[in-house]
């Protein structure tokens, strides 16, 4: 498979996460792990993206703060081309913080990424026919409902898109129509189209112009759908670690395998994979991840 660039415009993160011993006692402290490490959909994406042999340009807005030096430098050396990224005087570093159970599953997180606001229609501009050069562009629900719609209306090169939450999947309404392939998660899907099971919801995102739909289902799978094809795979049998960055993980096997002319199936199947190393790793991204273990 030849080279190929993609665009990743989103979020990065500072994550804060912090995992008790045992069971968690809600309104007491709980003896456990507080770990630092960037993250972000976006970054993350963007990460897996580098793993699986894919040339990676960051577009993100970033704080000049001790959190925002340390997810840029951390960036270049995983190999991201940053040239793009909008560098905030003055500004703080999107964070996140979440608390997991003593099995690795999130029970709560707060996210604080109000800079990525400053990703506008005016900073793209300039960068458009380098963004349009890329053989993929992905987008993430941390940019705003205006940013979304200017990027619908004037990116030409094929669009990928992730929610990031319910809370965020509105925003990425005025760019279905233009994208080649997004992935929601089961609550995502039902929350944008109004249906009540996985097939509607992904059959209602195809009527309103996604060519592929894939509808992650935490452990039952995941539903993946184009024109009049629908499937359903179920979860790779791992030893499950962690469930954070699975969705990130499967995102990036969606756009390396569409880049690279994958079929529906193909595709569907390298996000299994994906996720399940994901879910093998204490961490939100795998190192180990490559593309010789998705195909």
């Amino acid at each position: 498979m030849e080279d190929k660039t993609v665009v990743v415009i989103g979020a990065v993160n500072m994550d804060i996460c912090g995992r008790p011993n045992a069971a968690p006692r809600l309104h007491d402290s709980n003896p456990g792990a507080v770990t630092l490490s960037p993250g972000g959909v976006g970054r993350n994406i963007a990460h897996n993206l580098r793993l699986l042999g894919i040339n990676v340009k960051f577009l993100a807005a970033i704080g000049d703060d001790v959190y925002g030096d340390s997810v840029y430098k951390s960036c270049l050396e995983l190999g991201m081309d940053m040239h793009l990224c909008r560098r905030m005087s003055g500004a703080r570093t999107s964070s996140y913080l979440y608390v997991a159970d003593e099995k690795g599953d999130m029970l709560i997180g707060v996210c604080d990424t109000d800079i990525s606001g400053c990703i506008t229609p005016e900073y793209l501009k300039p960068h458009l026919r380098e963004i349009n050069a890329a053989d993929a562009v992905v987008i993430d629900g941390n940019l705003t409902r205006e940013t979304v719609a200017w990027i619908a209306e004037n990116v030409t090169a094929p669009l990928y898109a992730d929610p990031v939450s319910v809370a965020k999947a509105e925003r990425l309404k005025p760019a279905l129509g233009k994208l080649c392939a997004f992935k929601p998660n089961e609550y995502e899907a039902k929350s944008m189209t109004g249906e009540t099971t996985s097939l509607f919801a992904a059959e209602a995102l195809l009527n309103a112009g996604v060519k592929r739909v894939f509808v992650s289902l935490g452990a039952d799978g995941i539903v993946a759908a184009e024109g009049s094809e629908i499937i359903k795979l179920p979860c790779e049998r791992v030893n499950a670690v962690s469930f954070s960055g699975c969705g990130d993980a499967a995102t990036a096997a969606i756009i390396w395998a569409g880049v690279n002319g994958l079929g529906l199936a193909e595709s569907a199947a390298a996000a299994m994979k994906a996720a399940a190393m994901a879910m093998e790793c204490p961490s939100a991204v795998n190192p180990e991840l490559c593309a010789d273990l998705i195909m």
